[in-house]
């Protein structure tokens, strides 16, 4: 029996070999990201940004927990770069147009539609991911099936657009079709150095499982600046305070009026003499 002799590995295999994604290590993007501004988050995406011609679900509580500031960054490095504006559909409160011109989205550029129904929310986004002039779409989706998400993803796809999706922290038992999927909280602590930060959960990625979140800036960085310097500032009156000399209480002594004279048998000597002063 002839001896089986070892042949290497064409080039054309090992290019295959080489674009195989292994599950213990993170995957290369099959596209083009654009990159969150943080660089801990960016760090554990595959490709190092959000996928551009995918869907990011983003789960959160409320809108209490400020999870569409995560990607601010990314906007206005998008608006700036294409000229185009971002859709936002079902947006839960009014746009607050000074903070987001601070990052790079002026007001013009923002498509705000404004629907409760899921379906209307749903056509909305879809058209907005076909349309050439939109550089970004944000959706609050809370009601959304499986199957209506794979038609945004499918869409988002086609049209090489950037999508987010805002849904429920109660959904992430549910399967998504999202390429990338993720949980965001408030920093944790209950103290108001905490409200500065956002815990990112990794639910969903090409790449190996993340136990521990990553901390990220809730607000930018100037804003953090200018809070942190006032409960600075309230501290230290807080203390000034507290280390204040106690002034010392002076002896009175109090005069009463005709309708408020004890009777002179249950006067007081003390009494009296305020009295007859």
């Amino acid at each position: 029996m002839p001896a089986l002799a070892y042949a290497p590995p064409s080039v054309a295999s090992r290019a295959t070999l080489s674009q195989v994604w292994r599950a213990e290590s993170l995957a290369h993007a099959e596209g083009v990201t654009e990159p969150s501004g943080f660089a801990s988050l960016d760090a554990e995406l595959p490709g190092g940004g959000w996928p551009v011609g995918a869907m990011t679900e983003i789960l959160h509580d409320g809108p209490e927990t400020f999870a569409w500031p995560l990607l601010l960054p990314a906007l206005g490095r998008a608006v700036a770069a294409r000229g185009r504006p971002v859709a936002l559909i079902g947006a839960p409160w009014l746009p607050f147009s000074p903070s987001l011109a601070a990052q790079g989205v002026p007001p013009e550029a923002l498509l705000w539609v404004r629907s409760d129904a899921s379906a209307a929310r749903l056509w909305a986004c879809e058209q907005a991911l076909r349309c050439a002039d939109v550089a970004a779409v944000l959706a609050w989706l809370p009601q959304a099936r499986v199957s209506e998400l794979r038609r945004l993803q499918l869409a988002a796809a086609q049209y090489d657009s950037l999508l987010w999706v805002f849904r429920p922290s109660a959904q992430a038992g549910q399967a998504s079709p999202a390429r990338l999927r993720l949980r965001v909280e408030a920093g944790g602590g209950g103290d108001e150095d905490s409200a500065d930060m956002l815990a990112v959960h990794l639910l969903k990625r090409r790449g190996p499982p993340l136990d521990v979140p990553i901390a990220v800036a809730a607000r930018p960085p100037r804003l953090a600046a200018v809070l942190a310097a006032s409960r600075q500032r309230r501290v230290q009156r807080q203390f000034a305070v507290a280390a204040a000399p106690v002034p010392p209480v002076r002896s009175a002594v109090i005069r009463l009026g005709p309708f408020l004279s004890p009777s002179p048998e249950s006067a007081h000597a003390l009494d009296r003499a305020a009295v007859a002063a």
